[in-house]
């Protein structure tokens, strides 16, 4: 009779999450009112910029009046509500609002351009956009007003704009009324005891398999994918993320990745939520002086960030003199977090319960996760194994599951698969297959203990004469040379080759190397073909908003700028 170790590994590179603890039926709005019955007095969302300071009982009955309010206004179940905005308090109250109120949250990038909004907003045809007026370098009132002139003499609520034709209610978050629109606070107060009424109803007839939120993949490749989550995805993989972290009403989170995301909406605020924890913004965007003040004055427990972050944190002028011994763990993720810089975090952010999370918005969004219980070294090397409910399998070009240890492409399938891309069949049945596995794009390895490590993307992977290599192992390897802060490495083309390794490397200040230098460092630890050939120093690199390295570009780049040696 087979142990059931030896009953799995029959199955070669494919693995089943199992838990004690059953998936929860329940929809996003009923949690957080759950949550506030049982922790009603902790603080549950800090936002010191904003000088505010909301306990579970604040935030649901903040969420359960703005409901209310956009149900007075016209809104009807399954319509959709845009967010264009920075973290801030209103972000989280409408996070909750809409769900409660049967709508369907859809999240906007505030980096978006003309183009890109209009895109986004015909797409899934908002009906609701609430947005900031400025944010940095965009000025969406203007933006709006180019897009839709007829904004300039419409009543609020009665907007009909040839370009945007689902639009109706355009809400602005602040004090000075705009033409056309309504404000925040006028949602809030046109709230009706009918509205009231038609909410405590829905409490009980809405669905946890109905859409609830939508976000916009990054569309690196073409125009953006409009993913859609259900209650259940989100709901579900916000709790058992924050049981890999052991999470507690206790903790208290600083979340500086953004809302629009899902890192900071999902593994932010409705993993709080989940757990009754703690939320705290340091800043409407992330700066790091900032994320480390509120660390500090709040005491927080857990950190969230992509690699990029908590590089800028402990390089921060003030750093050391920091106190942040209150840190115990948090989730790194959204992008590749070298060991070396896994080890600095843990020694000198006190942060030895951190966690790496791996996964896509697609699947809402983590797959696998490290624990706190794990070894340090899986911690470091690894993005831990499949959570609860889930499975994975890892497959070779031809489709088919390779053994333990052989490198291939990762596919996930369970409750955290989103049920479509909106609007888009096609790409729905292209993304999704028939047996509900989503692929990843991403070459993964998986060993006999069930623990993942992502050696690359399919479309980073690089050929250099016949070689496949796979850009994270160099960039592994180069961040254990003392100078490099940071390495990214990409394919650069060559006419011999097909393709030959180029890294650009950002150094640690007050160091110095030369690419000869670099080179001889790899000599005799790397293969010869994995030696990059191109080495470009700089001082950053081309990002997304989330902190997101975009290699694309800098290929692009490097294309550029070898044709034009060539032709001097």
């Amino acid at each position: 009779m087979y142990t059931a170790d030896q009953f799995a590994r029959l199955s070669l590179s494919y693995v089943h999450g199992v838990s004690d603890i059953p998936l929860a039926g329940v929809t996003v709005g009923n949690l957080l009112s759950d949550t506030a019955n049982r922790h009603p007095n902790n603080e549950a969302l800090v936002v010191p910029y904003q000088k505010a300071r909301l306990t579970y009982r604040d935030l649901d009955d903040r969420a359960t009046e703005m409901a209310a309010g956009l149900i007075a206004l016209g809104l009807e179940t399954g319509d959709r509500v845009g967010v264009c905005a920075p973290n801030m308090v209103e972000w989280v109250v409408l996070q909750f609002a809409t769900a409660k109120a049967g709508l369907i949250l859809v999240n906007i990038n505030p980096a978006y351009r003309v183009s890109e909004l209009e895109f986004g907003l015909n797409q899934v045809g908002v009906k609701a956009l609430v947005t900031v007026p400025m944010f940095k370098s965009s000025n969406y009132l203007a933006m709006l007003t180019e897009l839709m002139p007829e904004l300039a003499t419409a009543e609020p609520g009665q907007l009909h704009a040839k370009k945007i034709p689902d639009l109706r209610w355009v809400i602005v978050l602040g004090d000075d009324p705009v033409q056309g629109t309504f404000g925040y606070a006028d949602v809030l107060a046109n709230a009706t005891d009918a509205a009231r009424d038609q909410l405590a109803k829905l409490s009980s007839q809405l669905q946890f398999d109905d859409a609830i939120n939508i976000q916009f993949t990054s569309g690196t490749t073409g125009r953006p994918k409009a993913a859609t989550l259900s209650h259940h995805n989100i709901v579900n993989n916000a709790f058992f993320s924050g049981l890999q972290m052991k999470l507690t009403h206790e903790d208290r989170m600083c979340i500086p990745v953004p809302m629009y995301h899902c890192f900071g909406m999902v593994l932010g605020s409705l993993c709080c939520v989940a757990h009754g924890a703690t939320m705290v913004f340091a800043s409407a965007g992330f700066d790091a002086e900032a994320a480390m003040d509120v660390v500090e004055a709040e005491k927080c427990t857990v950190f969230h960030g992509v690699p990029t972050m908590f590089i800028a944190a402990l390089d921060a002028p003030r750093f050391a003199k920091r106190d942040l011994s209150s840190l115990r763990t948090g989730i790194i993720a959204g992008a590749p977090c070298p060991a070396e810089l896994m080890k600095r975090i843990m020694d000198e952010m006190h942060m030895t319960q951190i966690t790496i999370a791996y996964g896509m918005t697609e699947t809402g969004p983590v797959s696998t996760q490290t624990s706190v219980d794990d070894p340090v070294s899986r911690r470091v090397e690894t993005v831990g194994r499949v959570l609860p409910h889930t499975e994975i399998k890892v497959v070779d070009p031809e489709g088919r599951i390779t053994p333990h240890g052989i490198a291939g492409e990762l596919l996930t399938r369970g409750y955290c698969v989103m049920p479509k891309y909106w609007n888009d069949p096609e790409k729905t049945a292209k993304a999704i297959d028939e047996a509900r596995w989503i692929a990843s794009g991403d070459i993964a390895v998986v060993d006999d203990a069930g623990y993942f490590q992502i050696v690359g993307r399919i479309k980073d992977m690089l050929i250099r004469g016949g070689e496949n290599i796979f850009p994270r192992e160099i960039e592994d390897f180069l961040y254990t040379h003392p100078a490099i802060e940071q390495v990214e490495v990409i394919g650069a083309p060559d006419e011999k080759y097909g393709e030959e390794v180029c890294a650009w490397i950002k150094l640690r200040e007050g160091h110095s190397a030369t690419a000869d230098q670099i080179r001889d460092f790899c000599k005799g630890n790397i293969a010869h073909f994995k030696i990059p050939r191109y080495i470009k120093f700089v001082d950053s690199y081309p990002m997304t908003i989330t902190g997101k390295v975009q290699k694309f570009i800098m290929r692009e780049q490097m294309a550029k700028e070898l044709a034009s040696l060539k032709e001097e």
